[in-house]
């Protein structure tokens, strides 16, 4: 349910590109300098897009800093450091993947996962104490997202999906206190979460429909039952749009967002990143 928040590259100019690697090398620092070096490893863009969109609103300038890291000794790179948002964005890094592992290891009864879930908990008391009630939220919402998962009950996508919506829209808007802000910050955290949450199944469809997994498509929207040539056939149209009108909205919420930098960066991803990854799936 990563990496799919993306920039599209040819879009970009040469200086955004660049400074969106500098908030990416920053996260990776920034897991290394708060929690440790195995966290880095869990790394991901969509934690570089809160990371890139929360601090869009803060007046403080990007500390730049260039150097080497291990994953390119040859190359020095630059990166943001001392960045409040990028640093709470390395802290969503680390709790989400958690419980996502957690979920996994149930679900599919994956040793790998459970182990590299019990390996991500012994950084969670490296963990701000003023973001204890985010932790709690994050679990609380997963846990509703996966008694949903596994009702008996059909229920719409958008029932399935709102957990996690409301998820991402919690994360995105408790960064600030600016009571002016967090509205529009928490719609567009929900409907990112949305359209994550559903291109995600999309993505995942053929192969949980081949081995008989959960997929909140499928439970949905499946109602006679199709083998996936014909089901995909049916309701490519259907995710198109229900995932057209979440990027539109995310956009027009960003344009009300009085974003002190980063811009075009966000225009990029919310005009073109998201529209990439989709006909890359075909839709």
């Amino acid at each position: 349910m990563f990496g799919y928040v993306t920039p599209l590259k040819p879009e970009l100019k040469i200086k955004d590109y660049e400074k969106f690697k500098a908030y990416y090398c920053g996260l990776c620092v920034s897991l290394k300098k708060n929690y440790g070096n195995i966290p880095r490893l869990i790394l991901n863009y969509d934690m570089t897009f809160l990371a890139v969109l929360l601090d869009s609103i803060d007046d403080k300038p990007c500390t730049l800093k260039q150097g080497r890291c291990i994953a390119h000794p040859l190359q020095k790179k630059h990166f943001i450091v001392e960045n409040t948002a990028v640093d709470y964005a390395a802290f969503c890094n680390i709790s989400l993947v958690y419980y996502k592992l957690l979920d996994d290891a149930e679900d599919d009864k994956n040793t790998a996962s459970k182990l590299k879930s019990i390996l991500l908990k012994t950084y969670f008391n490296k963990f701000p104490k003023e973001l204890k009630t985010n932790t709690n939220y994050i679990k609380e919402s997963l846990l509703k997202l996966h008694k949903l998962e596994n009702t008996n009950s059909r229920l719409s996508i958008d029932e399935l999906s709102h957990p996690f919506s409301d998820l991402t829209g919690f994360i995105i808007s408790s960064y600030t206190k600016n009571e002016n802000l967090k509205d529009i910050l928490y719609n567009i955290g929900y409907n990112l979460g949305k359209w994550i949450y559903i291109i995600d199944a999309y993505d995942d469809l053929k192969n949980d429909m081949e081995k008989g997994k959960f997929n909140a498509i499928n439970s949905s929207m499946n109602i006679d039952n199709l083998p996936y040539e014909d089901f995909s056939k049916t309701i490519s149209h259907k995710i198109s749009f229900i995932l057209t009108l979440c990027g539109r909205n995310c956009f027009d919420y960003l344009n009300n967002l009085p974003m002190k930098t980063n811009v075009d960066i966000l225009y990029n991803i919310l005009q073109y990143g998201l529209l990439d990854k989709m006909k890359k799936l075909n839709l």
